[in-house]
């Protein structure tokens, strides 16, 4: 009987949106495009060969398609059965980068280095993470209604964010936590259970802002860049230059000016600058409706999925492309205080490029079953 069962649930899996993949591609590789930009006059006065931060974003970038073509053609429904043992799994690389694995750039430990490969586990957690949420609820979705039932939820979210603010790395422990509730949400948790969560998350924001100094000079820095222009507001200004000399329509490919080691980390968490300033105000805002497209696309496969897993899960692959998205956006423009995170399928940032691409393919996957 059940391989009766397989055997018509296969019949019902055909072509899923393509629509979606075309969309992430397209993005991916403009990735590529303006990856080497950002990083050629910096990549051969640091390296010799101006191809040098490109070539490693490509490496990513063929491991991402081979992740993206996994996720496409492997039974999503599979995944449930994995919950507990990737949340266990993410945890344990979260905590190897506090060992003698664990890499520290810029007075945080972040990544762990195995041989010559370097691997950032918080990218990692995320899928993960919703992975674990939408087997756990799927599994029984009545632990939705009560508080005991989504206490397991609020758990495993606690740790990871735990895990992360000790490396330290507020951006991707806020963007966690929003994904955290964005999922508890979705799986339709109660208001009055949702607004008990909200409220010690509300009050941790300003807490962990107080307790590193670092943090406190930011802010000081959003609310008057100009106070300090040498010093924690001089990233966030050469990010509006950038902006602001693109214009309408951008001074041209690969002509950016603030590349020129004029704006720290130009090829990944401020890569959206140097695309406002090569496309200008045009070309942004046709990266802005590419992004959405995406998310509206994920979500829309979604409402069409019949399960609470396959629905779970590309909520929870939608909402942290576009959480992350919407971030590193009103950074690099200045709305919110600096913080570092990634563009999603844009940076610089091998983790974060696979791991996404990989994640598409799954919602592709959602999506060409025709009878969830």
């Amino acid at each position: 009987m059940k391989s009766l069962i397989d055997r018509k649930a296969g019949k019902n899996r055909g072509r899923g949106d393509i629509l979606l993949l075309l969309s992430v591609i397209v993005l991916s590789l403009l990735g590529l495009v303006f990856v080497y930009s950002a990083s050629n006059y910096s990549s051969l006065s640091t390296y010799g060969n101006k191809f040098y931060v490109a070539e490693k974003h490509l490496v990513g970038l063929l491991l991402g398609y081979a992740g993206l073509i996994f996720g496409c053609v492997f039974d999503y429904r599979k995944y449930s059965k994995f919950g507990v043992f990737l949340l266990v799994s993410a945890i344990v690389l979260l905590l190897l980068v506090f060992t003698p694995l664990g890499v520290e750039n810029y007075g945080a430990k972040r990544w762990i280095k195995i041989a010559s490969i370097t691997v950032q586990p918080s990218e990692i957690a995320k899928i993960c993470f919703v992975i674990f949420v939408a087997s756990y609820f799927s599994t029984d979705m009545s632990r939705t209604k009560s508080f005991k039932g989504i206490l397991p939820v609020i758990i495993a979210g606690g740790l990871i964010c735990l895990c992360i603010i000790l490396e330290p790395n507020m951006s991707i422990t806020m963007c966690f936590g929003m994904l955290m509730l964005s999922l508890l949400f979705a799986s339709g948790v109660k208001i009055r259970h949702f607004a008990v969560i909200l409220f010690p998350i509300a009050l941790c924001v300003p807490l962990l802002i107080i307790a590193e100094p670092y943090r406190l000079n930011r802010l000081s820095a959003f609310l008057n860049p100009w106070a300090s222009p040498k010093g924690e507001g001089y990233q966030l200004l050469q990010s509006l230059y950038a902006l602001g000399s693109g214009g309408w329509f951008g001074v041209g490919l690969f002509n950016s000016r603030q590349k020129f080691k004029f704006l720290p980390f130009s090829e990944s968490d401020f890569i959206l600058a140097v695309i406002g300033e090569e496309a200008g105000f045009a070309g942004l805002i046709l990266l802005f409706i590419l992004i959405f497209f995406i998310f509206y696309r994920g979500i829309k496969a979604a409402v069409a999925s019949k399960t609470p897993f396959g629905f779970v899960l590309s909520v929870g692959i939608s909402c942290v492309f576009i959480i992350q998205s919407l971030i590193n956006i009103l950074v690099v423009t200045g709305s919110i205080p600096p913080t570092g995170l990634p563009l999603p399928l844009v940076s610089a940032g091998n983790t974060s490029l696979a791991v996404f691409l990989f994640s598409f393919g799954v919602l592709y996957n959602v999506s060409k079953d025709k009878n969830q």
